[in-house]
């Protein structure tokens, strides 16, 4: 019984332990139950009064549109009273624009789109996505409109035809009428922001009736906003309840602030030739590994991004077809003239990359221009390198010692072996002349393990 004792023991105070930590437990679940339930019950609560904030700041671009649509869905998830976003933007793409408005227009939350802060302004492709909002709006000293769609290449901007100009201008026109009529703006004078390239003052724009208030923060438009109906773009009305606000912003994550620097034209076109370039590397010098492992991550990174942007075939056969031009420049000179060729191939590609038809976008000629000549003389240099190395002398094996020089260790007589040295190994060899031991032989084949050689005065009299 007493050697039984301390294992009863044990057991005793195992089951007590276990015992106390599952009442524990259980106490801890209830006092979380009994804490998390009244905060749910004032979310629900307080539902009717959250606004979930964006920030519209910079270029529209895929990146940016995603990340309005997936605050757009986050709000209507959570309820919120109010999408309010924040912008400062000089334009961008047409299709992340169009994405933005599609998703303003339809959202179940509405949407308020303030421009801000002082010196902000909603320019280009701005200014259609400040007139699609339920809530238009502006802070003093901020600036919208000069909204005429610009077929732009690089950052510059071609001459077109009267006709495609017109068309172009209709198209842009009846997509802003399309919303600035339901939402009850000012469509005749918002067109003048595409036909005139007419700029607004948030003064302008008011008296214009094309935005709905002009306010100083974003806390002014909350509670000039709160008890107002406003007429969503379905044709229902709806009262705003923002009394005591709860205001939470909707951040871009590390991965979107990371993908938004990738879909950047200037960004997306290095990344293509830094790919292009490590991966032609590594074909033509087997083994380096590195340039083709940067490679192939650069040019995966410019494929996603390709997914994103307005890319143009045709700029993209541009480059490839440069690619085969310095290709051919290194194996049959031209006297530079495919090499000039594909110089001027690669620079057209790289302005003709992002096709961009109604707001500005593209690869800034800067960048074309940069990365066009480095890539050039590169290309045409390894290639060169590549053809030399054809010519070279094997350096290793069977080939490296026809035409090297061996000492003779055991006299060569005509038809008989004897024995060489060559790089510090013994050979049988074998001389059409007879050489004494000590001089020195060529080496003309190699047949086994057995050389033929002759004497070294004999090559150099024949060479004469």
């Amino acid at each position: 019984m007493n050697d039984r004792s301390p294992v009863m023991r044990r057991c005793f105070y195992f089951k007590l332990w276990r015992s106390v930590a599952t009442r524990f437990f259980l106490c801890a679940l209830t006092a979380a139950g009994i804490l998390l339930l009244p905060s749910v019950a004032a979310d629900e609560h307080s539902s009717g009064s959250f606004v979930l904030e964006l920030s519209l700041d910079g270029e529209v671009e895929p990146i940016l549109a995603t990340y309005v649509d997936e605050g757009i869905a986050d709000a209507e998830r959570r309820h919120a009273a109010l999408v309010l976003i924040t912008m400062d933007t000089p334009g961008g793409l047409s299709d992340s624009m169009k994405d933005m408005i599609q998703h303003i227009l339809g959202s179940r939350v509405p949407v308020a789109v303030y421009v801000s802060p002082t010196g902000a302004r909603g320019a280009s492709a701005g200014f259609y996505i400040l007139l699609s909002a339920d809530i238009a709006a502006m802070a003093p000293g901020t600036h919208t409109g000069a909204a005429s769609p610009v077929l732009a290449i690089g950052g510059y901007v071609p001459q077109i035809d009267e006709v495609l100009r017109k068309k172009i201008n209709q198209d842009a026109m009846a997509f802003l009428r399309s919303f600035t009529e339901r939402r009850g703006r000012n469509p005749a004078l918002a067109e003048k922001a595409i036909t005139e390239s007419k700029a607004f003052t948030e003064k302008e724009a008011l008296d214009g009736k094309m935005i709905d208030l002009i306010v100083s923060s974003p806390e002014d438009l909350l509670r000039q906003l709160d008890g107002r109906t406003i007429n969503r773009f379905d044709g229902t009305q709806v009262t705003l309840s923002l009394k005591n606000p709860v205001r939470a912003p909707f951040e871009l994550s590390a991965r979107q602030k990371f993908l938004a620097r990738i879909v950047e034209p200037d960004v997306f076109f290095v990344l293509l030739i830094l790919g292009v370039l490590g991966l032609y590397t590594e074909f033509t010098h087997p083994g380096v590994i590195a340039p083709g492992v940067i490679g192939g991550i650069c040019l995966i990174l410019a494929l996603y991004a390709m997914h994103f942007l307005p890319v143009n075939l045709a700029g993209l056969f541009l480059i490839a077809l440069a690619l085969a031009f310095f290709i051919l420049e290194a194996k049959a000179p031209s006297h530079g003239v495919l090499a000039a060729g594909g110089v001027a191939s690669m620079f057209l590609g790289a302005i003709f990359l992002i096709r961009s038809p109604l707001t500005p976008g593209g690869v800034s000629v800067g960048v074309a221009l940069a990365a066009t000549v480095p890539f050039a003389v590169l290309a045409v240099f390894l290639m060169r390198l590549v053809l030399r190395s054809r010519k070279w002398k094997t350096a290793t094996g069977r080939e490296e010692l026809i035409g090297a020089q061996a000492l003779v260790v055991s006299s060569l007589q005509t038809g008989t072996e004897g024995m060489v040295r060559v790089h510090g190994e013994l050979w049988r060899a074998e001389s059409s002349q007879p050489v004494q031991e000590g001089k020195s032989v060529r080496i003309l084949r190699v047949e086994g393990l057995k050389l033929y050689v002759e004497p070294v005065e004999a090559a150099v009299t024949a060479a004469r």
